[in-house]
């Protein structure tokens, strides 16, 4: 049974007595509502996540933020395996001719590749280096591995029974961004990118499909994130591609983030590689290949999806520690009583399993003040705070922070630890639910194009509450809509794919069509 604890008063009074830190109404500043991008990077920096590196545009992921991206490589990697897939590893360095093969998408990403000219240094006349040894082709620095991998495809597939051919790749890539921030825009990022060759069409469009689906089961169930399966419109898909899906989630300051993609890629990529094979008949056909990925953006998302005016919010399943315990003390004495009892608590929670993992636990044990300690673990997101102090040993309790809510309770340690896991799994659904929420109250069906010009126009004066967010339209995939939101800045951001099939007419053109898109400005 879940009581207020007796000695609130005087842990309250401890705090004020004895904390070096002041008690500002909020950790972050400025506040989501002052200023959203920079609330954004305080919270990366009051969190530890990450930080800018000497190489411009480029990030040095911290422990805490790293930790998180070892999760979501875990978890996936576990849902990749167990949906047919297996991991291999490609070159970073790719030939400039190997692009050159698929022009569609050579034009796509030409701007963002970053090249590689020569192969070594030398002193120069000054005393510095300078390059030395020019390449007989120029190599690109990996902005995504179709082309090289598409190569090795074409030895590794000979026969129909060589396929399908399901392969992962866990790595970096580099694309030359001008405009960064941490995360959501990087020039090299981390990811992981599937790609895959089958016999038929069917079976590919099926796959992709199908990873579509395995990136959204991560995002809700996983992540907390609810996001929308759609296909993205001609001019947003990738570059080769015949279909590309993707997932969309709302971020608190409503603008749309995209959060995976999966590309049924036809026979673009096999025909322009000879990923040819002999089929069942004898005849000789072209594999019919798709790509799909994700990336340390999902951090990003995690930031913006959950987190607070106190800084980064965790949901249990992404944090890399659950459960910090905090000893409380004030003599040596009492330290040594409180430290044992802590790490005997410690020892008993990494017994227990939450979702298919041991539960992350750790004893904070720094020599820094209590309310330090506190505000250091609020801003770094984790789920669950436990203090122990002497009057807890004595009642065989505990305090109890959860980082989904502003009051601390006491509870007997033996229902702490029985409720542990149930009460992650509340912290879990509760973080989803409110971000379920906030993205049902900014949707908005929308039939015409001036209240859609409202919607998506700064400083509302009908309705400044409600400006921006996803708006759900009837619309026609052409140049003239395309044009037309061009002024706002907003983007189709996919065809949802469960459609009712009714008829309407576009919001852009007037033309009649059973078609609708969600729309959104976005990162």
């Amino acid at each position: 049974m879940i009581c207020w604890h007796p000695d609130v008063e005087y842990r309250f009074i401890n705090f004020l007595l004895f904390s070096s830190i002041p008690m500002p109404k909020n950790a972050i500043s400025p506040t989501r509502q002052k200023d959203y991008p920079e609330w954004y990077q305080q919270v990366v920096k009051a969190a530890d996540l990450a930080e800018n590196s000497p190489v411009r545009g480029c990030m040095i992921i911290k422990p805490w933020g790293y930790g998180i991206w070892e999760n979501m490589q875990r978890v996936l990697d576990r849902m990749f395996k167990d949906t047919g897939h297996e991991n291999a590893y490609f070159p970073v360095f790719i030939p400039k001719s190997f692009l050159e093969k698929e022009a569609e998408h050579v034009d796509g990403f030409a701007k963002e590749c970053a090249v590689v000219t020569h192969h070594r240094l030398e002193p120069g006349p000054d005393g510095g280096l300078v390059p030395a040894g020019e390449l007989e082709e120029p190599l690109i620095v990996r902005p995504t591995s179709e082309t090289i991998i598409g190569d090795a495809f074409s030895r590794w597939v000979q026969s129909y029974r060589d396929l399908p051919l399901k392969i992962n790749q866990w790595a970096n890539v580099v694309r030359w961004e001008m405009r960064t921030r941490l995360f959501l825009r990087t020039a090299e990022f981390l990811w992981q990118e599937g790609h895959t060759a089958h016999a038929t069409k069917q079976e590919a469009l099926e796959e992709t499909r199908m990873m579509l689906g395995v990136y959204a089961d991560f995002a809700e169930n996983v992540m907390a994130m609810p996001v929308i399966k759609g296909e993205k419109t001609a001019g947003e898909r990738f570059p080769g591609a015949d279909v590309t899906y993707s997932i969309e989630a709302m971020m608190q300051d409503r603008k749309a983030l995209q959060a995976g993609t999966s590309h049924f890629l036809g026979q673009n990529f096999s025909k322009a590689q000879e990923i040819k094979f002999q089929d069942a008949e004898g005849g000789e056909s072209f594999a019919w290949t798709t790509s799909w990925g994700v990336s340390t953006r999902l951090i990003g998302a995690l930031i913006m999806s959950h987190s607070d005016d106190d800084g980064l919010v965790l949901p249990p399943r992404m944090a890399p520690r659950q459960v910090v315990i905090l000893p409380i003390f004030k003599n040596d004495e009492e330290k040594a009583k409180v430290m044992e009892a802590c790490k005997a608590l410690d020892k008993e929670l990494k017994t227990l399993q939450y979702h298919g993992y041991r539960v992350e636990s750790f004893v904070d044990d720094r020599d820094l003040r209590g309310g330090e300690k506190k505000w250091y673990h609020v801003k770094r997101g984790v789920p669950i705070r436990v203090e122990i102090g002497p009057r807890d040993l004595e009642k065989g309790s505990v305090f109890v922070g959860r980082r989904d809510q502003p009051k601390s309770y006491g509870i007997s340690q033996a229902e702490f630890v029985s409720t542990l896991t149930d009460t992650l799994d509340e912290i879990q659904n509760g973080l989803y639910e409110r971000a379920l929420a906030m993205r049902a109250e900014h949707t908005r069906s929308i039939k015409s194009w001036d209240k859609f010009e409202k919607f998506f126009t700064p400083k509302n004066k009908d309705q400044p509450e409600i400006h921006g967010g996803f708006a759900e339209c009837y619309f026609v995939d052409c140049p003239e809509t395309d044009e037309k939101l061009k002024p706002l800045k907003v983007t189709p951001r996919c065809i949802p794919l469960d459609q009712d099939n009714e008829e309407g007419y576009c919001v852009f053109t007037g033309q009649k069509t059973k078609v609708k898109g969600i729309f959104g400005k976005s990162y």
